[in-house]
């Protein structure tokens, strides 16, 4: 039995990701949870095996997973073998794979028959945010439950249990058949049916409702779900009160499950899983991270609710002052309410690149989790999309949470997310572009591939050359590990030594290959390369299998230029390599990328380009500088989840 093996040997629900979201293997129950035989779903995307509602929700947690490598987990619905969809709560996290190949994504439900309701959450903020109620109807009981939803709705059933044949009583006499055979359905999902509703304080109401079969947990009971919509307009002074008095039922109800779950926490994982289904939902926020100190070491997991850069930073950067290492060390919690307190309080977050990822107006909250008032031993971190004024009272009850959720902790395994030493190694064979050109503006950006070790073989480079002009390369080796680093110093070393006495673009590609094909260099590289006379403006260039090159002008408006050129570097000795010639207008930039820029998955080449090219376009139009329309361009490829290296070379003429 080897690695892969005891993964999936679990009784629950359990498969074996790529980093894209490509299925390696599946466990049978997983197969059976999926509604296909294992052998079909080997090969496919996550997502593709999902309904279409789930498909960004599942991608998003194998992104987290692999890209911040902590813990992530997320309620899911999957299609189930009968006609029921089957909702679990999913864990994701990174492992080695057993094969050697890197990593993987480990997924796997876990068990939650302890906290079923947990798995209602998605649904239950669904719903409210459509302005929709969610009930459970028993047709044992012949009972409606109501499970939350819209407070608006929640008022027209006054008790959290009502018998059908009192909703029965209360509907309109024409439209009371219409609801019983909605009651009797067995369809997986109802039509919607519309019927007038008489309430005890506001008259007839006109309602329409929609069944459906879900079963809660991949071993557990089917129930019938109903969500009710409210078509009636009117809204009146005593509407309006019973709604704040049910939406404080509704969140004490919460506050009350959130309680039970921590209290009934039996493992650190079972807490892990408590926090981060509940936590944000109950105080209305946007998103929540659970740091916990393990042998004096900080570890992060978080909902997908949390952007990727901010999870990353919050976990890469302790040793700067923020909000999260003082209620660490002082045991205090900390409450921010805005952006700008945050930068108030520290003013080193004003230059940090994830701030804007919270957006203009955001606010934070943190508690550490200190039982009995010991130590903390870890805290929770909840942010909000807008500002947020801590009442006392939720001051209060987060504070006692908190403890709770202290006095349940244990320990946690994370594994470091980067290797520091391989990371300086690609940092230190990147060049230093050359300052002060004149007429022109030059920035640089590379992120390392996500597979394989934090190292590749993307490159750039830009040098003065003898004769004035200036130099601009960017190119491609193949692999992302040391090897690949390797060739690619080679050629980047190779280029610019043939350049310094041979300046034609096409002349140093072909003197290039020759070195490379007599060497018997085991790998291949793709590479462009431009002579650029800043004065004129005039570019040469030519290519060996790289992407095209990109041309943004001020105006917002840019083109793809397929440059001539040859076959990759490295593999068919006495290759030529032709050139083209054209012009660089005054404000245009001339935008050079590696593949990772712009393929990925679920991204042609040509949507990619024509991403890239007009994020260019508008940073140009926007007054930006070469600096600034790197970072969009890179921001984006990171964003939609590239495996591949990235970089981007940019050259804006100026005068």
């Amino acid at each position: 039995m080897d690695a892969s093996d005891e993964l999936l040997r679990s009784p629950a629900p359990s498969a074996l990701l790529t980093l894209d979201g490509v299925v390696r293997n599946v466990n049978a129950t997983m197969a059976r949870t999926l509604g296909r035989p294992a052998e079909q779903l080997v090969g496919g995307t996550i997502g593709d095996l999902l309904p279409a509602s789930q498909r960004i929700s599942a991608e998003s947690l194998v992104v987290h997973a692999a890209t911040t490598r902590t813990v992530a987990m997320r309620i899911l619905e999957f299609p189930g073998p009968g006609h029921a969809p089957v909702v679990c709560l999913i864990e994701a996290r990174a492992v080695e794979d057993p094969s050697g190949g890197g990593r993987l994504v480990w997924l796997h439900a876990l068990h939650a028959g302890n906290d079923r309701t947990g798995l209602l959450i998605p649904f239950r903020l669904a719903a409210k945010a459509a302005h929709l109620g969610l009930c459970m109807y028993s047709p044992h009981e012949r009972e409606l439950e109501w499970m939350g939803g819209a407070p608006a709705l929640a008022m027209l059933f006054p008790e959290a249990s009502v018998p059908l044949s009192e909703v029965v009583r209360r509907t309109h006499p024409d439209d009371r058949e219409a609801l019983r055979r909605l009651a009797r359905t067995t369809a997986a999902q109802s039509p919607w049916i519309s019927f007038r509703y008489l309430t005890e304080h506001d008259g007839w109401h006109h309602l329409a409702c929609q069944t459906r079969e879900i079963r809660l947990g991949y071993d557990g009971p089917e129930r019938t779900f109903a969500v009710v919509r409210d078509d009636t307009r009117q809204e009146a002074r005593r509407r309006r009160a019973l709604v704040a008095l049910n939406a404080e039922r509704q969140r004490a109800d919460e506050v009350a499950d959130f309680s039970s779950a921590l209290i009934a926490a039996a493992t650190e994982q079972e807490l892990q899983q408590v926090v981060l289904t509940r936590l944000a939902a109950t105080f209305g926020a946007t998103g929540a991270a659970l740091a916990l100190i393990d042998e004096g070491r900080l570890r992060l997991s978080s909902d997908a609710g949390i952007p990727l850069p901010v999870a990353k930073a919050v976990q890469e950067s302790m040793d700067l002052p923020n909000p999260l290492g003082l209620a660490l060390r002082t045991g205090e919690p900390q409450f921010i309410s805005s952006r700008d307190e945050y930068i108030r309080r520290w003013p080193h977050g004003a230059h940090m690149p994830w701030i804007d990822q919270l957006g203009s107006h955001c606010a934070v909250s943190v508690s550490p989790l200190s039982p009995l008032g010991d130590q903390p031993l870890g805290a929770w971190w909840v942010t909000y999309d807008s500002e947020h004024h801590s009442s006392p009272h939720e001051r209060a009850l987060m504070s006692t949470l908190s403890d709770l959720a202290g006095q349940a902790l244990r320990r946690i395994r994370l594994q470091k997310a980067r290797l520091e030493l391989a990371a300086a190694l690609q940092q230190a064979m990147l060049p230093t572009l050359p300052e002060h050109l004149p007429g022109l503006e030059v920035a640089a950006r590379y992120r390392p591939s996500q597979d394989g070790l934090d190292i590749g073989g993307d490159w750039y480079d830009a040098f003065v050359m003898p004769d004035g002009a200036i130099a601009l390369e960017i190119g491609d080796a193949q692999g992302h590990d040391v090897d690949a680093a390797a060739l690619m110093g080679q050629v980047r070393s190779s280029v610019r030594a043939i350049a310094a006495h041979e300046p034609d673009p096409g002349t140093v590609l072909s003197r290039t290959n020759e070195l490379l094909v007599t060497m018997g260099a085991a790998r291949f590289a793709s590479c462009t390369v431009l002579h650029l006379d800043a004065p004129e403006g005039q570019v040469t260039g030519t290519s060996a299998g790289h992407v095209p090159l990109l041309c943004a002008h001020n105006d917002g408006s840019h083109e793809v230029h397929e440059l001539p050129g040859g076959p990759v570097l490295g593999i068919v000795p006495g290759t030529d390599y032709p050139e083209a010639t054209f012009t660089l207008d005054k404000g245009s930039a001339l935008v050079m990328v590696t593949d990772g820029v712009v393929e990925g998955p679920g991204l042609t080449l040509d949507a990619g380009l024509e991403q890239a090219g007009t994020l260019a376009g508008e940073a140009l139009h926007a007054g930006l500088n070469a600096e600034a329309t790197a970072d969009r361009i890179v921001d984006a490829a990171v964003s939609v989840g590239h495996a591949d290296d990235v970089a981007v070379l940019v050259v804006r003429r100026t005068e």
